[in-house]
């Protein structure tokens, strides 16, 4: 693929994350695995977006805006350390440290566009009051526009200049430190995966951690195919888990069904 169309992917890709997680549809989020995902598509190598996808999924347990409060952009952090990754060659560790940064400086980004949608929000009350129901909701998409301008700046920015500096940068720093930052990159999932065996239900599905383990481990396959294995495990349980629903539902129709029939007989 074309470096250019590359650049232009990767940017609109930034603007849908926006698009998807501030309009409700919630079709992929923000959600740093799953952005990482399809960075990785359009850079050309769902590996390296997965991994580093994963890793900073794992990072963002357990951290949410509530009650309104600003939190790092990891969906940000995953584009530009995915692109980061496959474009200059730097190391998982090396992008993570540099995605990360990025991340951080949409939280005060979002700050700034939370005073200005603040000003979109008296006006679609106003609309509101007047019925003027159209208006209000395009009122609405500009706050979603004005959302997207958190993301597509800083991504842009890296597009378009990050990548002679970033070369720069590692070209300066001294081998020691980016071997630390690997080191640290590769701690980081741990402890996630330790945060997150605390909130799954182990014991219930110990024997899928199990075979994922020995799949990673011993017969090293790439973790794209654990992820789509993980996939048909899912979906398989969730057909297994639904069928148990409609018959018990089913179970219970019948059951009702034989009573108001005993009730009947009754009354006669």
């Amino acid at each position: 693929m074309p470096i250019i169309l590359q650049n232009i992917l990767v940017i609109l890709l930034a603007a849908y994350m926006a698009w998807d997680n501030g309009t409700g549809n919630q079709i992929t989020g923000n959600w740093p695995v799953i952005i990482g995902m399809l960075i990785g598509l359009i850079m050309g190598d769902v590996n390296v977006g997965l991994i580093i996808g994963g890793t900073l999924q794992l990072m963002s347990l357990g951290v949410a805006a509530i009650g309104g409060s600003s939190i790092p952009e990891y969906g940000v952090a995953t584009i530009v350390g995915v692109f980061i990754a496959i474009r200059t060659g730097a190391s998982t560790g090396t992008a993570i440290a540099v995605g990360l940064p990025v991340g951080m400086l949409t939280l005060q980004l979002d700050v700034i566009v939370k005073i200005i949608n603040n000003f979109f929000a008296h006006w679609s009350q106003k609309l509101l009051h007047e019925k003027k129901f159209e208006k209000m909701d395009g009122v609405f998409y500009l706050t979603i526009f004005v959302w997207m301008l958190k993301y597509v700046i800083p991504i842009s920015l890296v597009v378009m200049f990050g990548t002679p500096v970033v070369k720069l940068i590692l070209n300066v720093i001294p081998k020691w430190f980016t071997d630390g930052l690997t080191i640290a990159g590769g701690l980081l999932p741990v402890v996630g995966i330790g945060m997150l065996l605390r909130y799954m239900p182990v014991k219930k599905y110990l024997a899928f951690l199990i075979a994922g383990f020995v799949l990673a481990g011993y017969l090293k396959l790439p973790i794209l195919g654990i992820a789509l294995l993980g996939l048909a495990a899912t979906y398989e349980i969730y057909r297994i888990n639904a069928s148990k629903a409609n018959a018990q539902t089913q179970s219970a129709n019948n059951a009702t069904v034989s009573d108001d029939d005993e009730g009947d007989d009754f009354d006669e």
